[in-house]
């Protein structure tokens, strides 16, 4: 049997150096950590960590709605720099209450 097996993988450059930064905290290559995740994927008959999609609580979904409405607002204001925005939150003008 041989010793190695090459596997190739795509990931973004920037997942790649950042982890990369990590595991070598620790003293590991990316290697090292691929092959620990797939030691433990096997020992655990699975992923080694809880995978779940979080869903938003209620109060979170309605903020989402809200905000997703305030896109499709044809009279929703609209501002093109943080400079407009901020002089728009400290004007006095109460026409936004």
């Amino acid at each position: 049997m041989p010793r190695s097996a090459v596997m190739n993988l795509r990931i973004e450059p920037e997942i790649k150096a950042d982890a990369e930064e990590l595991f070598g905290s620790f003293g590991l290559t990316v290697t090292d950590a691929v092959n620990v995740f797939l030691r433990q994927s096997l020992m655990r008959n699975g992923f080694p960590f809880e995978i779940v999609r979080h869903k938003p609580n209620a109060v979170t979904q309605a903020a989402i709605l809200e905000a997703e409405q305030l896109l499709h607002d044809p009279n929703a204001k609209t501002f093109t720099s943080m400079e407009e925005l901020r002089a728009d939150l400290l004007s006095d003008d109460d026409d936004d209450i």
